[in-house]
């Protein structure tokens, strides 16, 4: 497992990898859109290392909103972490 393109964590993983991974929760993406250009960082803390920049109109599959971050992946890059929740909307 790479916590870089694989969406796994201790708690909480993406349901797509039931059959990989144990989790004690699990959760099915959501679809958003980016409505601003937002980097992906690797944490939760905005000075986190910036994995690849979101661009408005880029998909992100969101597993969790909390505290003003949502975590997932985005799918295009292929890359899992957090981006800034304000900058997104579910897609249509």
């Amino acid at each position: 497992m790479d916590p870089r393109t694989d969406a796994a964590r201790r708690d909480l993983a993406d349901v797509r990898l039931a059959s990989r991974v144990f989790a004690p929760h699990y959760a099915a993406p959501v679809t958003y859109v980016a409505t601003a250009a937002t980097p992906l960082l690797e944490s939760r803390d905005p000075a986190a290392e910036t994995l690849v920049q979101l661009a408005i109109g880029d998909l992100f599959e969101v597993l969790e909103l909390s505290a003003g971050s949502a975590w997932g992946r985005a799918p295009a890059p292929g890359l899992v972490g957090y981006v800034d929740a304000s900058h997104l909307k579910v897609a249509a």
